[in-house]
Order: structure tokens, then sequence, then C-alpha cells
């Protein structure tokens, strides 16, 4: 893992911004952000805020993220990054005038030589600073300013919101295909009402920590974990069980191919695709015909990305 909240002690080359999703819009600017470092022989730096801006200054806004910050911290270490930093955005933080956040995080804490930054990009107190005043400090300090293009700018904007739009839209191959990998959750498995293994379809209840974390559409999905380090597929019901009257969501899965207990583990679950909307059965035995069915297009499907 990279360093987290640490200061850097030699010249870095930074890109900055929340990075929720890490999708194949930020991936394109961090890969070149450690290009460039290598080239230019700087450390490279991500420098990410959390909680979210807008969970601090707008708190009746309920706020959705792809990712929690530790599944964040998890997929950016994945792209060779020398340094993430990971800065505790409060209300303070936000009242910081410009020249302040540069002088003291930027120039001081993080020996910043070089920026990769959008056109976009404003910071300091009420935002009101831009990349023209950051290359104006830039001058003062010491340090070079790289504009990322308004059409890179565009596609890292226009995924962001797609990706959420999609997955809350029940479109997981959209939303997969603008992350570049398969969206992801991550949760520990609880006790149930036991209900799937009366069907013979026992499952995982998963809780998720944070409520901020975003949920796909209810449905049912086909989904991907790892378990002693080998690859286990299933399939995933969130939603209410209406057949049995639950009036609170839950997010079961039922694994293939193992019985193994458990309990208490926690589990990065991928949603590989989407088989259909939860509905309600008229009888058990109705609903077990249906998991039948959606065992075996689950597995039509898992075979097709294995040949």
């Amino acid at each position: 893992m990279p360093n987290q909240n640490t200061e850097i002690n030699t010249s870095s080359i930074i890109t900055i911004g929340t990075f929720d999703g890490v999708h194949i819009g930020h991936q394109k600017i961090i890969e070149h952000l450690v290009k460039t470092g290598q080239d230019k022989n700087l450390k490279s730096v991500v420098l990410t805020f959390f909680p979210h801006p807008r969970m601090v200054l707008q708190p009746d806004f309920k706020m959705q993220l792809l990712h929690t910050i530790n599944e964040r911290q998890e997929i950016l270490k994945i792209f060779g990054i020398d340094n993430l930093i990971v800065k505790e955005f409060t209300k303070d933080f936000a009242n910081l005038s410009a020249h302040d956040y540069v002088k003291t995080i930027l120039v001081d804490e993080l020996k910043v030589k070089h920026i990769i930054i959008g056109y976009d990009h404003h910071f300091g107190k009420n935002r009101t600073a831009n990349i023209d005043d950051l290359r104006t400090y830039g001058k003062a300090y010491g340090f070079t300013v790289e504009e990322i293009s308004a059409q890179d700018i565009k596609n890292v904007a226009v995924s962001s919101t797609k990706i959420r739009h999609a997955l809350m839209e029940g479109d997981i191959k959209t939303a997969n295909a603008y992350l570049g990998y398969p969206y992801f959750i991550t949760g520990q498995v609880i006790k149930g009402k036991g209900i799937g293994k009366t069907l013979n379809f026992p499952t995982a209840n998963l809780a998720i920590e944070k409520d901020y974390k975003l949920i796909p559409k209810q449905g049912v999905y086909v989904v991907r974990s790892t378990l002693h380090n080998q690859p286990v597929y299933g399939m995933m019901n969130i939603g209410l069980n209406p057949t049995f009257n639950d009036k609170k969501q839950s997010i079961e899965v039922h694994f293939f191919n193992t019985e193994e207990n458990l309990y208490n583990r926690t589990l990065k679950v991928e949603l590989l695709h989407r088989l259909r909307n939860e509905q309600k059965f008229e009888s058990k035995d109705q609903l077990i015909l249906q998991l039948n069915k959606d065992k075996k297009h689950s597995e039509d499907f898992i075979k097709g990305l294995n040949e």
C-alpha cells in the first residue's frame, strides 16, 4: 500500500481529485502521471480527499459514492504510484485560502515540482482559484502545471455520471465498461434468516459497512468472488425477498461449488451480469423453479467468460 497522510521527502509530481470509482478516465490520467514521473525522476503522488466535500459542506445531501475510501485506496495502489495521500476534508480545510493550500500542502508537505490538473480545477476557500492562479503560484514556488485536455476532462466527468446512473438502472454492462473492471461491493457475512437453505440455495448475507456506498438496482446478478486465492462464482440477490414479505433490503450471495462456512468473513463481490428484476412468486416451489433457471443462465454466462 502506498503511503497515506505522509509528507514527501523528495520532489514530486502530483494529480489531485476525488477519483471516485477510479474509472477508465481516471486511469488514463494516473498512468500519465506515473510515466511522466519516471521520465522526470519525480515521485508520483495522487492527492485525494475524504470525506467527499459534499458530505461535509452539504450534510443533508445523501451522497452515494462508487467506492468506500478503503476500496478506492485498494484500486489506486494497482497503478504503481509512489504515494497516495488521503487528506481529511473538514470545514477548516475548506476555509484554507488558495495561497495557504498551495504553500502549506502542495509545496511544503508534498514538495511539488509538477502538477497534472484539469482546466476546470478550482481550489481554495469557496473554490475561487483556478488553473491560471495555480500557474501564477507555480512561478512563485518553482513548480510547473500541465493541463489535462478538455476532452479528457469531459470523458472523466461523463463516465462518473454514467456509471452511477447505469448502476441505479441495473445496467451493469455499461458501468463495468466505463470502470474498466467489474463493479464490486465489500461486506461482512452475517447471519440471515436461513431461508436460502430451505430452498437448497444457501446464501451468504452481506452487511455493507458504509451507508454512502452505492448499491446497484434491486435484482439478481451473476457475481464472482475469491476464496483461498481462487475465483468462485455465484448469483446475488439485492432486494426485499417479496415472496417472503421482507421489509428490509438484503444482499444475499449463493456461491456455486462451495459449501464453506463464510460467517464473519469479509468478502469482495464483483458484479458481472444482471439476470432479472426481483419478483414475487406465488409459492416456494415457483421460486425454486426460477432459482434453478437463474443458476443455468448464470452458468452459461460464466462458461462464456472462461472460453
